[in-house]
């Protein structure tokens, strides 16, 4: 695989100011994918704990896990610069425009994963610093660097990464990892391409101007909006699991039931207008996007919730 090519001096835009220099690093830990990461992270810790947790520990673990996504994601931006540059939506990124170099970025994703994995060791436990460090290498090599440009499937094996904050926010509390961790981590490992994949037929032209092979890019709607409903019928089942496996109450159960039924609805309906040969602005494949992101918000927002106020089942 060829290196990407390195920015140099001359091409660099001038930066202003220290503000935007903090900007600018900021922005490569790309804080909206964080604040979903976080999302999955806390509700398992009230699961574990079977009630609130310790503050200082859920704190702890937050800001951990944020400076580990963030490192994972420095990486990211560092190697994908040059096909960042060939996207719509990712040619502003400072990695493109050159306001931070190379060098910087690496040294600023080696600090965020030396200090985010020193961080989880002192004020957490070794568990989940173990399972922070497994997180940036999966998703800075095995889905950046491994799959992201050789295989339609890379976010299905890459979005492993995606699922870690399941078993850190587990082991946060618990010092291991327990089945109702590895439920949630596979419902993270199954709402990961009916999540992305939508995504990616909205900026089908982008990615297939950068030669990245995603699967809208590959196959056609049809084909990538059946794979989007199977995926989503086994989210939901999985998600069911949890209900015998961690002693789920009501609350649980009708949120993933109402919720999952919503979502398998969603995808069919892409489905159905793929096979009609749907222009994209009628497909509106962002319509499922956005909703996946709610439905992951509802369904461990009940994670969470359940143990609180819980209504056992029979």
């Amino acid at each position: 695989m060829a290196t990407p090519p390195i920015t140099t001096a001359s091409s660099a835009r001038p930066t202003t100011g220290w503000k935007r220099s903090v900007g600018n690093y900021v922005a490569l830990t790309k804080p909206r994918i964080i604040e979903l990461l976080l999302v999955t992270t806390v509700p398992v810790m009230f699961l574990a704990e079977r009630g609130v947790p310790d503050l200082w520990l859920v704190v702890a673990t937050l800001v951990g896990g944020t400076l580990s996504a963030g490192a994972a994601n420095t990486f990211n931006c560092v190697y994908d610069r040059d096909i960042d540059a060939l996207m719509d939506r990712t040619r502003n990124r400072p990695m493109v425009t050159g306001e931070v170099t190379p060098r910087a970025g690496v040294v600023f994703g080696l600090a965020l994963t030396v200090i985010s994995t020193a961080w989880f060791v002192v004020l957490v436990n070794l568990a989940s610093a173990l399972l922070s460090l497994a997180a940036i290498v999966l998703y800075a090599v095995l889905y950046t660097m491994v799959l992201k440009r050789r295989t339609s499937q890379n976010i299905v094996w890459g979005g492993v990464a995606g699922c870690m904050p399941t078993l850190i926010g587990w082991s946060a509390v618990t010092g291991s990892v327990g089945w109702p961790a590895v439920i949630l981590f596979l419902v993270i490992f199954f709402w990961t391409p009916p999540h992305y994949w939508p995504l990616s037929m909205a900026f089908k032209d982008d990615y297939a101007n950068a030669h990245v092979p995603m699967l809208p890019v590959e196959r056609g709607a049809v084909a990538v909006a059946r794979q989007i409903v199977a995926y989503s019928w086994v989210m939901v089942a999985v998600s069911l699991a949890l209900v015998p496996v961690a002693d789920m109450g009501w609350i649980y159960l009708v949120a993933a039931v109402a919720s999952g039924v919503v979502f398998i609805g969603e995808a069919h309906r892409l489905l159905r207008l793929a096979k009609e040969g749907a222009a994209t602005k009628v497909l509106k494949p962002m319509r499922l996007f956005h909703f996946s992101i709610t439905y992951v918000t509802l369904l461990f927002l009940a994670v969470a919730v359940d143990p609180l106020l819980h209504l056992a089942i029979g």
